[in-house]
């Protein structure tokens, strides 16, 4: 074999190997892509820290169960508590929450399109103007907005049957 044919065969094998390598996503370190580099654009899950300082703390007495809840820093969540303090007639919905209709509508306008909440989540649900006591798990779902958080006994919560009278204020 000679040198020329050597160098053909290599050179090919060399060519394919910088073709594929300019085919490449990679432009970072091993296992890292493009997607990986910009933002998760996945839906807004519950459970993340209210922001600390001023936020606002509410006391929702559901059914005998005296919880309090932890608001984020929202527009929406501001506007939860101008209806303060509010009473409403909650029912359990799916084993996993207790619903209830408040008096008016909340603006959504500045929040994402639906949530997946956390047990121990406040929400609300924009379809039926719900507000919702998540006690259990509950998927990702269009028109769910997370107010904040809850603390107390969600298991209390869970066990208080039929329609109860929740009322909520500051």
């Amino acid at each position: 074999m000679t040198f020329a044919t050597m160098l053909g065969r290599w050179g090919g094998l060399w060519a394919v190997g910088v073709v594929l390598a300019a085919c490449s996503t990679s432009n970072g370190p091993a296992g890292s892509d493009a997607a990986s580099a910009s933002p998760d654009p996945s839906p807004v899950t519950g459970s993340a820290t209210p922001s600390t300082g001023t936020a606002e703390r509410l006391v929702i007495d559901a059914g005998g169960v005296r919880l309090t809840a932890v608001l984020r820093d929202t527009a929406v969540a501001r506007d939860v508590v101008s209806q303060l303090p509010v009473t409403i007639e909650m029912s359990d919905h799916g084993g996993v929450e207790k619903t209830g209709r408040l008096p008016r509508a909340l603006s959504t306008t500045a929040e994402p399109s639906g949530a997946d909440p956390d047990v121990g989540d406040l929400g609300y649900y924009a379809p039926g103007n719900d507000l919702v006591l998540y006690y259990g798990d509950q998927s990702y779902y269009d028109g769910i907005v997370i107010l904040g958080r809850l603390d107390g006994d969600l298991s209390a919560l869970a066990r208080t049957p039929g329609t109860i009278t929740v009322t909520v204020s500051r």
